[in-house]
């Protein structure tokens, strides 16, 4: 406690604690005055207040970051300033969330105390440090300290508000810099790749400290796929069966045959019988996993169809509502100031009862140990218990992942019993391998991803069998698989691309910005564009080296040795550098980005007059796929409005056409497929409602022989009249094909027409 707060008389206190969400400020404030609260709204924003014995509490929630860093406005011209210009510029920071500053300074003008209470890790403390640097600017002599705390449970925060400490102004330097660095690397790098390709807005190309190296290990990847050379080979196998009528199969040792020749000799010369040869059993114990950190839970998590992101979005809410403790975290070894009985106690009634009364009869719990080992926060772990009904079908699943991965840290290995036997078939030498689980150890806690039991008959040396079938199967080799998401955040992780807290974020963007698509990740001809220009003529900025630097240059800046303004320096030298080389070859970064682009936009070959079809503006800027063959051929299909297509490596086999796939950032992606089947389906099922309409009005229904025929002309959009569709048609839009393809705030920007309106008539129509 802050020895100068007792000093302070009771009626002229003011206790000001900052949340770092407006939930979790609900929920400390309850835990904390036992609900005895009254909700106060200070310019519009929601506060909990108490007046308590030692004087009036006040609770506040903020939105994440309520500020953000940026350049001021005069940079803001992409023609008129140089890309350059960026790596030196002086950087401003504008308010995002106005109510709540509002709010912050209003509060904190009465202020006698704040108590920082935001998420204890970089981006918290700095989030915490941005609201106090607003309160300190209309009331600079106000003290302040901070709260630790790993779960909102009511034990963790009535201990963290017992235990105050100082706010950590190192680790909120750490949090700034990074902010600054990516925003300088990000910024003038996407401007210059930008301005170099002629990808202006909505579709400028992205480039990222972080973002671009990871993107060269997916695009790395898929050269590693494409340069891989398929071969043939052959396995051989045989059916067996014993005398007790058991089939099995074996297989010839050599596993692969690379010459069909060779297998078919041999399958001439075997028998029907076989001679057990050789048996041996033994035994494999299987280790418990270690305790969720980020990683792991996110590597978990994927398996039952989570992405990271959705992955770390359900945590949080779980966070938040205190069934399980802080999802970002490196630590793999549950500190000492753990209770972990208690934790497990808290399970003896409800769903997992079973399994922690098992857990609870053990004399000793000796959990697991990764090898990360960090001091902020605890693995991840079941905090409260939390009913199924409490939950929905998403929350129940990770929440459950967590409780079981919580108690299979402290089970016994699994154990398995395997046979290895070997057979004589005609002085061929097979094999086969059997695993049974005899105790199921961790497993019965965790089944998640369990391996099968591989069952043999009881085999005895020198036993016979019929040899019951001979089995040639042939096979190709297979290039290596691509990433996963969950494997791609380890690779990062090992790479020292990023934090725990933004390697999901990173992927997210990947796939908004339509670098990748799929799970396992694709990259698009646009992110063999990118990296292929980057790797060529600034390397730098595709490796992991440069940014796992500046990661543990950060590092330093929040342990204190170093400080932050030198590490800033040294980012902008290393960026300035980088310039040199980019704008020695800024021609041929053009000419390389231009052709590589180029190929993202090809859909297939045109079925009238055999030239290249590919996604193509009009000069009133709406999309669609065209023939290169224009004029001569006018041939050319719809494409949807909004978001970005991808095209796929998929082809339809009527059309030869490739598939294509739309991503928009907020939405699941949307297979559209072959654009001229989906074009044709898109006719019929217009003829279809025509059909239907004028059946309607044969047998004496409402609907006029007009409206019958709305699908054919602009004018027959109800509010579409004359006058509009004159606006419409003064920027191409005469059809209606050609209003569901166009995109509509820019179809508002230039007709004056209200967005809403005009998505509602795409939506009608569609």
């Amino acid at each position: 406690m802050w020895d100068g707060w007792d000093k302070i008389p009771n009626g002229d206190r003011m206790h000001l604690i900052i949340a770092e969400k407006h939930i979790a400020a609900k929920r400390i404030a309850n835990i904390l005055s036992a609900g005895k609260l009254s909700q106060v709204r200070v310019n519009g924003v929601d506060t909990y207040q108490l007046q308590a014995e030692d004087g009036k509490k006040v609770f506040i929630g903020l939105s994440g970051h309520i500020v953000k860093l940026d350049f001021p406005r005069s940079y803001n011209n992409w023609q008129k300033v140089e890309a350059k210009e960026l790596v030196d510029a002086d950087i401003i920071t504008v308010s995002t969330e106005a109510r709540i500053v509002a709010a912050l300074k209003k509060l904190g003008k009465e202020a006698t105390r704040v108590t920082i209470a935001t998420d204890y890790d970089r981006e918290g403390e700095l989030i915490g440090v941005e609201a106090l640097d607003i309160i300190r600017e209309i009331n600079p002599d106000v003290h302040s300290d901070r709260v630790h705390y790993s779960a909102i449970t009511p034990k963790e925060i009535i201990d963290a508000f017992e235990n105050v400490s100082n706010i950590d102004f190192n680790l909120a330097d750490a949090g700034h810099s990074r902010q600054v660095i990516d925003l300088v690397w990000g910024a003038s790098l996407t401007r210059f790749i930008s301005l170099a390709a002629g990808r202006l807005g909505k579709l400028f190309l992205s480039v990222g400290r972080v973002q671009s190296p990871t993107l060269a290990l997916i695009v790395d990847k898929e050269r590693e796929r494409e340069a891989f050379e398929i071969k043939s080979y052959w396995e051989l196998y045989a059916q067996l069966k014993d005398k007790k009528g058991n089939d099995f199969t074996v297989q010839h040792v050599n596993r692969r045959f690379w010459e069909k020749q060779e297998v078919d000799t041999l399958v001439s010369k075997l028998g029907k019988k076989a001679v057990i040869s050789e048996v041996v059993t033994s035994t494999k114990k299987d280790k418990p996993p270690i305790p969720f950190n980020t990683t792991e839970f996110i590597t978990a998590a994927s398996s039952l169809g989570f992405t990271p992101a959705s992955a770390m979005r359900v945590a949080e809410a779980l966070y938040i509502q205190g069934f399980i403790s802080y999802p970002r975290t490196d630590n793999t070894v549950y500190p000492a100031t753990l209770d972990l009985r208690d934790m497990i106690e808290v399970f003896a009634r409800g769903t997992f009862k079973e399994y922690a009364e098992k857990l609870l009869a053990k004399e000793t719990l000796e959990p697991t140990r990764g090898k990360k080992e960090t001091t902020d926060h605890p693995p991840i772990y079941p905090a409260s218990l939390a009913k199924k009904s409490e939950l929905n079908e998403q929350e129940w699943k990770i929440y459950e992942l967590v409780v079981r991965r919580f108690f299979a840290t402290f089970a016994e290995p699994a154990v398995w019993e395997t046979i290895k036997a070997k057979f004589d078939i005609s002085s061929e030498e097979f094999s086969a391998t059997g695993a049974r689980l005899v105790e199921a150890g961790w497993r019965w806690y965790y089944p998640y991803n369990a391996p099968e039991d591989r069952l043999l008959p009881a085999l005895k040396e020198g036993d016979e069998l019929t040899v019951r079938e001979i089995e040639v199967q042939d096979k190709e080799t297979q290039p290596p698989g691509r990433y996963g998401q969950g494997r791609l955040i380890r690779i990062m992780e090992e790479l020292g691309l990023g934090t725990k807290a933004t390697r999901h974020e990173i992927i997210s963007k990947l796939y908004s910005r339509a670098y990748v698509h799929g799970n396992p990740l694709q990259p698009t001809k646009t992110a063999y564009a990118v990296v292929e220009a980057l790797e060529r003529y600034a390397p730098t900025i595709s490796k992991p080296e440069m940014t796992s630097r500046l990661e543990a240059d950060m590092d330093r800046i929040a342990e204190g040795q170093i400080p932050e303004e030198e590490v800033l320096q040294e980012s902008r030298e290393m960026l300035n550098s980088l310039f040199n080389d980019l704008e020695k070859n800024k021609d041929n970064i053009t000419e390389s980005l231009r052709a590589g682009l180029r190929e993202d936009k090809v859909i297939g070959t045109c079925s009238k007059c055999g030239s290249v079809l590919m996604v193509m503006r009009s000069k009133k800027g709406s999309r669609f796929i065209g023939c290169q063959g224009y004029p001569e051929c006018s041939f050319s299909l719809p494409l949807p409005r909004s978001g970005h297509v991808v095209v796929t490596d998929k082809l339809c086999e009527e059309h030869g056409l490739y598939h294509i796939r739309v991503i928009a950032e907020g939405k699941r992606p949307w297979n559209l497929g072959c654009p001229h089947c989906n074009f044709n389906e898109w006719q019929r099922s217009q003829q279809e409602k025509e059909e239907g309409t004028q059946e309607q009005n044969t047998v004496g229904n409402t609907p006029s022989d007009e409206q019958g025929k709305r699908t054919k002309k602009i004018t027959d959009i109800k509010g579409i009249g004359k006058v509009t569709a004159e606006k419409l048609d003064n920027v191409g839009v005469s059809k209606v094909e050609d209003l569901v393809s166009r995109d509509a705030e820019e179809l508002a920007k230039l007709t004056n027409i209200s967005i809403n309106k005009i998505r509602e008539w795409q939506e009608n129509i569609v």
